[in-house]
């Protein structure tokens, strides 16, 4: 089981902030981006290549996941 964190428009699009996933292991970041596109009500809105963090920590998608661990998925930033 991993904890999901959506951020800003991702939150938004999904209309949530969290959400637990199931998730068989082994697993990658990538294959929870996966599920998460087609499990949950909204997540075909959540890019292929979202930028993520695992546990605090910005991550590649070909990042392994374990259970119990927390993938947040953060948009890019705007500034000016």
């Amino acid at each position: 089981m991993v904890r999901l964190r959506f951020f800003a428009r991702y939150a938004e699009l999904l209309g949530r902030e969290e959400a637990m996933l199931d998730v068989p292991l082994p697993a990658t970041v990538a294959d929870v981006v996966r599920r998460v596109r087609d499990e949950i009500p909204g997540g075909e809105q959540l890019p292929e290549r979202p930028m993520a963090a695992l546990n605090f920590k910005h991550v590649r998608l070909d990042t392994a996941v374990e259970d119990g661990d927390e993938v947040a998925f953060l948009p890019p930033l705007a500034g000016g």
